[in-house]
Parts: C-alpha cells; sequence; structure tokens
C-alpha cells in the first residue's frame, strides 16, 4: 500500500520535511516512489510547496495520506479538489462536521 507521508531532513533542531509517496513498510526516510513537495515548519507561518496536480494523482491512484499529511492536504484544499474527505483536526471542525452530517 502507497502512503503520502513526510520524510524527515535538515539537521538537528532544524527539521524540514519532504513530503514523499513511498510503500507503507519502508523506513521513514528511505526509499519512496515520488517527491511531490516539501514541508518547513520553522518559519512562522509554516512554508508548503506541494505539486496539487502529482498529489491529487497519487489519491486517484489509492495512495493514503497519513495523519500529518492529510492535515496539511485539507488545509491546502486538496483533499477537497481530489474528491476526499477532508481530514478533521480540531474540535471545532469536527463539530461542524458533524453538524453539517446531520442536516444533509
Amino acid at each position: 500500500m502507497l502512503r503520502i507521508r513526510l520524510a524527515r531532513h535538515g539537521r538537528r533542531n532544524r527539521p524540514f520535511y519532504r513530503i514523499v509517496v513511498a510503500e507503507a513498510t519502508a523506513p521513514r526516510d528511505g526509499k519512496f516512489v515520488e517527491v511531490v513537495g516539501w514541508y518547513d515548519p520553522i518559519p512562522n507561518p509554516a512554508q508548503i510547496h506541494l505539486d496539487e496536480e502529482r498529489v491529487i494523482y497519487w489519491l486517484h491512484q489509492g495512495a493514503q495520506p497519513t495523519e500529518a499529511v492529510g492535515k496539511l492536504l485539507t488545509r491546502l484544499g486538496t483533499m477537497e479538489k481530489a474528491g476526499q474527505e477532508p481530514v478533521v483536526y480540531t474540535k471545532h471542525l469536527a463539530r461542524k462536521a458533524a453538524a453539517k452530517k446531520a442536516e444533509g
């Protein structure tokens, strides 16, 4: 099974992540299929660069995002563009989604 996940790079106390498509059994920083973006959490606000077209392609091919990547993709609106359910990661959004689901 393919996963879209973060691969850590950078140095001690200065993380930098690549967003990669990799086999679920591969090591975190090991072999991957494709790099689809990067994420730098240190600046305020955090910097995210994403090849949205390739992410949507991999989501349609069945790749599952990890929770962390799912949150990033939801924040950028990529999950909705791909026709996937957005990842709900706060109580406020969970309540809002539940209310919307109850209505319709």
